[in-house]
C-alpha cells in the first residue's frame, strides 16, 4: 500500500473541506483518482510567511501549485481523467483556462477586494488561523496581492478605474457559469458519471463561492439560480467527502 502523502492546506468551514479554492481543488482530485493524502490543515504551528498552500509533501517530492501536484499524482499513477478521448482532455484544458480568465478575478473580489465580505468574512477567519504574529499583515497582504492580480488580468484600457473592471469582471463571472450550467446540463459529471480533473477544478471554483456565508452576495445569488450547479457541488461534498449538504 503506497504512504500517505501530506497536503498542507486551508482548512474548512460552512460544510466544506476547505474553503480555498486551490486546496479544494487538489482535495477532490485526490478523491476522485484514489491518491492516499493526509491532510494538514493550516493552524497557529503554521510558519510559510508567503501564504502559499496547498502544497503537496512525498517522500521525495514538495511539490506547491494545483496543476503541478495534479501532475505529480497522475505520475503516482493517480490517474481520474485515464478515459477521456483526446477531446475530452482538450476540453479540459479550454474549461480549466475558462475559469481562471473569467470566473476567477470575481471570486478573489468576492474574497478579498469587496470590503464588507473581506472585513466581516474573509479576514476574521483567515485571521484566527494563522499564527501570531504573522495573523496581523498577512490577511492584508493576501488581498493586496488578490487586487494586484485582479488589475493584472482585467486592468486594461479601457477599463482604468477599478469600478468598471468589477462591473466587467462580474459580467464574465455570470457568463461563465452560465456556460458551465449548460455544459453540465442533467449530467453527473461534466463527462457523464465519473469526476475528473475538469470537476475538481470546477468545484474547488464553485463551492466557497456557493457555501461561504457572505454580506455582499451578488455573484453568490447568480449561481444559486443555477441549480445544476449547486446540486453537482452538494453531491461532490456528500458523496466524496461524506459532508452534509446541510452544514453550510
Amino acid at each position: 500500500m503506497a504512504a500517505p502523502m501530506e497536503l498542507s492546506c486551508w482548512g474548512g468551514g460552512w460544510g466544506l473541506p476547505s474553503v480555498h479554492t486551490e486546496s479544494l481543488i487538489v482535495m477532490a482530485y485526490a478523491r476522485f483518482s484514489g491518491a492516499p493524502l493526509r491532510v494538514s490543515a493550516v493552524d497557529h504551528s503554521w510558519s510559510a510567511p508567503q501564504g502559499d498552500v496547498p502544497v503537496l509533501i512525498s517522500e521525495d517530492a514538495v511539490i506547491a501549485q494545483p496543476a503541478k501536484i495534479l501532475n505529480y499524482l497522475r505520475k503516482q499513477k493517480y490517474n481520474a481523467d485515464y478515459e477521456l478521448s483526446a477531446k475530452q482532455g482538450a476540453d479540459t484544458l479550454a474549461y480549466i483556462a475558462l475559469l481562471e480568465e473569467k470566473l476567477l478575478p470575481a471570486i478573489l473580489h468576492t474574497f478579498w477586494v469587496e470590503a464588507e465580505n473581506y472585513c466581516s468574512v474573509t479576514k476574521p477567519w483567515y485571521a484566527s488561523r494563522i499564527p501570531f504574529p504573522l495573523r496581523l499583515y498577512l490577511p492584508g497582504k493576501m488581498s493586496r496581492k488578490a487586487l494586484n492580480r485582479i488589475l493584472l488580468m482585467r486592468g486594461e484600457p479601457p477599463l482604468y478605474r477599478l469600478n468598471d473592471v468589477e462591473a466587467q469582471i462580474y459580467r464574465d463571472a455570470k457568463e461563465c457559469l452560465n456556460l458551465l450550467s449548460n455544459r453540465l446540463g442533467t449530467s453527473q459529471f461534466f463527462f457523464g458519471n465519473t469526476p475528473t480533473t475538469l470537476d475538481a477544478f470546477v468545484f474547488g471554483f464553485l463551492a466557497p463561492l456557493y457555501k461561504v456565508h457572505f454580506p455582499k452576495v451578488q455573484l453568490q445569488e447568480h449561481l444559486k439560480q443555477l441549480h445544476n450547479l449547486c446540486r453537482f457541488c452538494d453531491d461532490i461534498l456528500s458523496g466524496y467527502f461524506r459532508l452534509s449538504v446541510t452544514d453550510g
